[in-house]
């Protein structure tokens, strides 16, 4: 073996790239597939209706104005809760990651209360809230505000104590170095907290209205459930997808923008 020729490049590492064009194509053949199988009787549409059957009721929805009536209140309810969680989630794990005097008694509280099914609160809160909107905003936040106050804890922690060292030498003041070095190092982890409690937001969002709601995409695919309209209901489950999608491609653009310093 000789050891004077050139030696290979070995130092590319993990490097997965995505393909849109697969993730395409791979969406393609399984509308194909199941439309096909409808098509010569294998699928029976009473129980799931072929691609172009949910495709006519989504766009009959679309220009009755059904899909938006329902969206939009549904849209309302997710951004108000989330929203709601995720800043007093932020604020509670920024004061767990940096205070002693509430890393103990905080952290044991969210250990507790967040295993717990936020579903199987939803009857307790229309209890306290009454039936209206409040229940659901709650119910929704509730199931944003633990994962996000364990997300922000955990960026706190893992922020290089050297930076913060570093700061302290440098003469900033304990703000300063929350602001300039601790939130802009923690911001990873909580953006990839996002991503998680959108998800769950959006189960809560449907969970509750289905139990006490008269519109919503929740209410709305319950209403057609109960009516065997599988076309509608269908329709109403490829919103819930589409919505997830676009909230994920949200959260990946705040991703691209606000880390753009790595």
């Amino acid at each position: 073996m000789r050891l004077d020729g050139p030696v290979p490049f070995r130092g590319g590492g993990f490097a997965p790239r995505d393909r849109a064009w697969a993730a395409a194509a791979t969406l393609v053949v399984v509308l194909a597939v199941w439309q096909a199988a409808s098509s010569v009787g294998l699928i029976r549409t009473l129980f799931l209706p072929p691609p172009l059957s949910i495709g006519r009721a989504l766009w009959s929805l679309t220009i009755s104005g059904v899909l938006w009536q329902n969206l939009s209140v549904s849209l309302l309810r997710l951004g108000i809760g989330w929203s709601v969680g995720t800043v007093l989630g932020i604020g509670m794990g920024l004061a767990v990651g940096l205070f002693s005097a509430l890393r103990s008694p905080v952290s044991a509280v969210v250990a507790a209360l967040f295993p717990i099914p936020k579903i199987a609160l939803v009857p307790l809160f229309i209890i306290w809230f009454g039936i209206g909107e409040g229940s659901k905003i709650v119910t929704i936040g509730a199931g944003v505000f633990f994962p996000t106050v364990i997300a922000t804890a955990g960026g706190v922690d893992n922020v290089a104590r050297g930076l913060i060292r570093m700061g302290q030498s440098f003469g900033l003041s304990h703000a300063a170095i929350v602001r300039k070095i601790v939130l802009p190092a923690a911001l990873p982890a909580i953006l990839s907290g996002f991503r998680v409690t959108t998800s769950i937001a959006i189960v809560l969002l449907v969970a509750a209205e289905m139990i006490g709601a008269d519109r919503g995409i929740g209410a709305f695919v319950l209403q057609a459930g109960n009516l065997y309209d599988t076309d509608n209901l269908m329709a109403g489950i490829v919103v819930l997808s589409l919505l997830g999608l676009l909230v994920a491609a949200v959260i990946g653009w705040l991703e691209r923008w606000l880390l753009a310093w790595r």
